[in-house]
């Protein structure tokens, strides 16, 4: 079941990247040859119309495969000149390769907007929601469904207040205030030490999940909320890593993976709330300035913008090429991290 919601997110994140390009592409005008969702040897297709949709071995991504991006393209001549990618105004490229990121980006805030409005959130209340048999918590008498009102008179308002406090004391004794149906009870309970994390205390409870919804408007707003805050960490943590400040701490499809599969056991809301992550993720790394990537496309377009004439298509797909077989030695050096980090596990 984690294989199949990897390959559903994957196939989800890819799929309406590639749609962005497609989309402005046949906007403006420019012949699609091949909508392709994997690279590498092509497993299936199907025509329809002018373009190809393909199925290729390997799920690392897609493309979509227009007349003139490659000068030496065979048959170009019989492609009108303002059906070729370079042919047209350079506004028009400039969208057509924007048009993937940002389409990742809508998808992040339909994503976030989908489980606040329909799918619903779950929350931990400070609500007993099970007691662990043989812990402190249950020698002392606490029942599920009894309501955490203070922990040594402190009002609790959140679980993770509830968490702070039982961990904060340690060893030390703690009087918890509950509701109990129509009664108020005082419990007294000595947290358990936890032996992987010395001077924490451990109780043997946890939380009841409620799920909370969100109008639909309201939604959309913390959706885009959601994604701001997502993109605004994913620019920290570059700045840290240029910086030095943060460790070179990447994971690649493996990785990613693993973490698809264990958002699958808490339900289906973490996985739409995972899959939102990384789409907005997958826009700004499409955006980072490096050849291959759009936002390396995207350079050469403003250089052409900034000269008033293009780069050399060649001196610029061999860039590219350089900069996508440096991608994919990266990839498989992250991969093969990500295989030992799980094997380590």
């Amino acid at each position: 079941m984690a294989l199949l919601w990897t390959v559903a997110v994957f196939a989800l994140l890819i799929v309406i990247h590639e749609l962005g390009h497609f989309w402005a592409a046949k906007r403006s005008g420019v012949l699609v040859h091949e909508f392709s969702l994997g690279f590498g040897p092509r497993l299936a297709f199907v025509r329809r119309g002018e373009t190809e949709y393909s199925l290729r071995l390997l799920p690392l991504g897609g493309f979509v495969r227009m007349a003139g991006m490659q000068p030496e393209e065979e048959g170009l001549e019989r492609v009108p000149p303002e059906r070729r990618f370079l042919g047209r105004p350079l506004g028009d490229r400039f969208r057509i390769i924007a048009a993937g990121p940002v389409m990742n980006v809508v998808l992040a805030v339909v994503l976030f907007t989908l489980v606040f409005a329909v799918i619903g959130v779950p929350v931990a209340r400070p609500v007993v929601g099970e007691v662990v048999a043989g812990y402190p918590a249950a020698e002392a008498g606490l029942q599920p469904g009894d309501r955490i009102l203070t922990i040594d008179g402190r009002r609790i308002a959140s679980w993770e207040q509830v968490v702070a406090a039982i961990q904060a004391a340690g060893g030390r004794a703690v009087e918890l205030t509950v509701q109990r149906g129509d009664r108020v009870l005082t419990v007294r309970v000595t947290p358990r030490p936890d032996p992987q994390r010395p001077g924490v205390g451990v109780v043997g409870i946890r939380p009841q999940l409620e799920t909370m919804r969100t109008g639909v408007l309201q939604a959309l707003v913390q959706g885009a909320e959601a994604t701001y805050r997502v993109a605004a960490g994913f620019v920290l943590a570059l700045v840290h890593m240029a910086t030095g400040r943060g460790g070179f701490d990447v994971i690649g499809p493996v990785g990613i993976g693993q973490q698809i599969g264990e958002a699958a056991q808490v339900g289906l809301s973490q996985v739409v709330l995972l899959a939102a992550v990384l789409s907005a993720n997958l826009a700004l790394v499409n955006l980072l300035p490096v050849p291959a990537l759009d936002g390396g496309r995207l350079l050469f377009l403003a250089v052409e913008a900034v000269r008033g004439r293009p780069v050399d298509p060649e001196q610029e797909n061999l860039i590219h090429f350089l900069g996508f077989a440096l991608l994919m030695l990266l990839a498989i050096v992250i991969t093969y991290r990500d295989l030992v980090r799980l094997g380590a596990s």
